[in-house]
């Protein structure tokens, strides 16, 4: 028996004796560094970077370039990445024995907000994605979608997904006349209301929570006749089926 247990003692420690020499050789080994920061597209390649800032994505590599890889903290590091705008996913790899391979996927804007500036100077533009993150438009960007209004910065994530969600339900459900909506007001989710170009009139059109592509489309039918007895009326109120009144303009 104690032979056994002296046998199984050597061999444990062998074991242990190994894996330190080898973690101490990838560690010290220069074939195993990350290219020094002077030379950083030898040592990381990024992919899916479109609006992202590469700046900022290189700068949470920093502490590791002429350091081994295998001492990268990946699991850190993509934490980090998370962290910079339009980053929405994040696969880090390393590539052996001197290689870093970064994945990137990024956010997809749905919307525009109008977000007030602190002091009461005027607005800046932002985009908004399906889950109520707020993105810098990046320089000579060219996006084509709706102003969502109804949301804030002061708002938490949770309370700005859930107008985009409505948002995005009413456009998904107009299908093609989705195109001729310039904004949806989701201040209240459950009571939308949409401005879209009709015969070349922007109309205010309170559109409730179900049933906007039949609504919308039993307007269209009939407006040369609402024109009619409305004249220069904007604004109307969609949100009964059987009935559309003029000069509704509830938020």
């Amino acid at each position: 028996m104690w032979v056994h247990i002296a046998v199984w003692c050597v061999l444990f420690t062998t074991v242990v004796l190994t894996i330190r020499k080898v973690r101490h050789f990838v560690v010290t080994d220069p074939r195993f560094r990350l290219a020094s920061a002077d030379d950083r597209a030898q040592g990381l390649s990024m992919e899916g970077l479109v609006y992202a800032s590469r700046a900022r994505v290189l700068q949470k590599f920093e502490a590791d370039f002429g350091r081994s890889v295998f001492l990268l903290p990946l699991a850190e590091r993509r934490r980090r990445l998370l962290a910079v705008d339009w980053v929405e996913d994040a696969a880090i790899a390393r590539i052996w024995p001197n290689r870093i391979s970064v994945r990137i996927t990024e956010r997809r804007p749905v919307a525009f907000v109008n977000v007030p500036v602190p002091g009461g100077m005027g607005s800046r533009v932002l985009l908004i994605d399906a889950q109520g993150v707020l993105l810098e438009q990046p320089p000579q960007s060219r996006f084509t979608f709706p102003v969502l209004s109804g949301v804030s910065e002061e708002q938490t994530e949770a309370e700005r997904r859930l107008r985009v969600q409505a948002m995005l339900r009413l456009l998904d459900d107009l299908g093609p006349m989705a195109k001729e909506i310039s904004e949806v007001n989701a201040t209240l989710p459950e009571n939308l209301s949409i401005i879209t170009q009709v015969e070349g009139r922007a109309l205010q059109l309170m559109m409730g929570n179900q049933n906007f592509s039949r609504r919308l489309q039993s307007f269209l039918d009939h407006y040369p006749e609402i024109h009619r007895r409305t004249g220069n009326v904007r604004a109307f109120d969609l949100r009964l089926d059987d009935r559309i009144t003029a000069g509704s303009q509830g938020r």
